[in-house]
């Protein structure tokens, strides 16, 4: 498996790049967000909801780790930062094998809770505007999602 590396040059092409993945998504998938803070794993989730049909306003689940919103597949957004010395179990298998699409930033916290097959995503800070996204597929699933997006 490779790891792929997509240069975004706004907001509004990095928003494209996630609708884009998230059309090639299915339910039971999960992707995981890494990046620094502010560099744009809200953001990114935005598009992914957008890719989804979701229409209701996207906002980061900081302090509630876990929000769903529903459209043409469901979307889990995570921010399990705040487990970051916890052992909480949150339910998250309920969430990875359910009928929905799961995105987890900071993920690195709950590795033991996360499935082996994932997508997993590292946005970096260019400059003010651009940014770099790594995709690294975990699984054959994820391979052919990633090419579909890339090529």
């Amino acid at each position: 498996m490779s790891k792929y590396i997509v240069e975004t040059n706004d907001v509004e092409e990095t928003l494209q790049i996630a609708e884009k993945l998230a059309r090639q998504l299915k339910p039971g998938d999960l992707l995981t967000l890494e990046g620094d803070l502010g560099a744009g794993k809200t953001t990114f989730t935005k598009g992914i909801a957008a890719g989804l049909g979701i229409s209701r306003t996207l906002s980061s689940p900081t302090f509630t780790i876990v929000k769903e919103y529903e459209g043409t597949i469901p979307l889990y957004h995570m921010d399990v930062y705040r487990l970051e010395h916890s052992d909480e179990d949150i339910g998250f298998e309920e969430y990875f094998d359910g009928n929905g699409v799961s995105v987890v930033e900071w993920a690195q916290f709950i590795e033991e809770y996360l499935p082996i097959e994932r997508l997993n995503i590292t946005i970096k800070y260019l400059d003010e505007q651009s940014r770099a996204i790594e995709f690294d597929p975990v699984g054959e699933h994820f391979e052919e999602v990633v090419k579909a997006i890339v090529e």
